[in-house]
């Protein structure tokens, strides 16, 4: 599964002329970019969801770089985030990385590393936007199937037959095979190798060790 919305370069700096220099900077390499001058107006243009990279100065008015990534945080937008600062100091630093962020640059910006770090950020937007995307796939498929299905599900990935199965929730072989046709039919698998890598896909999309 792939995404083919244009990433974009979200700029957010309380600074003119560092926000102008470094737009220019990221859109003479081809990319989208959008500058901001503070996070208020970056939180009123911004879309959960969209693709793109965060180059955010640490300190601004009212609502600072490590304010704005703490409510991008609880507000659950995972949208990468490349630091910078003219005065940062370790605590900062640490702050930052321990709420995910992928570099902490200081000014004067090196284009090098800042380029190296968007790539790093939007390839890893991409990735998580596709993993969100698969998530909500597989949920919306295990929707489908009735509570006996997935009973029957759990016991197929564990290896039994369908005489097995049928013992165990007290029901016909050939009810068994029902459900597993069911199975096979709601969930667009065509085999049984394909239906246990559904079913492992659906323990990652649910964080159980079974669907319940």
């Amino acid at each position: 599964m792939t995404t083919t919305q244009t990433p974009t370069v979200f700029i957010v700096d309380d600074d003119p002329a560092v926000r102008d220099s470094l737009e220019m900077l990221v859109a003479a390499q081809g990319l989208q970019v959008s500058g901001f001058p503070n996070a208020q107006s970056f939180l009123q243009h911004y879309r959960n969801g969209e693709i793109g990279c965060l180059v955010l100065d640490i300190r601004m008015p009212q609502i600072t770089g490590l304010a704005l990534q703490e409510m991008l945080c609880v507000r659950n937008m995972q949208l990468p985030i490349l630091f910078i600062t003219g005065h940062g100091d370790v605590e900062e630093c640490s702050r930052a990385f321990r709420n995910g962020a992928i570099d902490f640059l200081t000014k004067p910006v090196d284009p090098l590393r800042l380029l190296d770090g968007l790539k790093r950020g939007i390839r890893m937007c991409i990735q998580q936007h596709e993993q969100r995307a698969e998530t909500e796939e597989v949920l919306n498929q295990l929707a489908r199937i009735s509570p006996r299905e997935r009973e029957v599900l759990d016991l197929i990935a564990d290896g039994l037959s369908s005489k097995e199965i049928a013992q165990q929730l007290h029901l016909s072989p050939r009810t068994v095979d029902v459900h597993r046709a069911n199975l096979f039919d709601k969930l667009n698998v065509h085999s049984l190798a394909d239906l246990i890598r559904f079913y492992l896909r659906a323990l990652e999309a649910t964080g159980k060790k079974r669907p319940e």
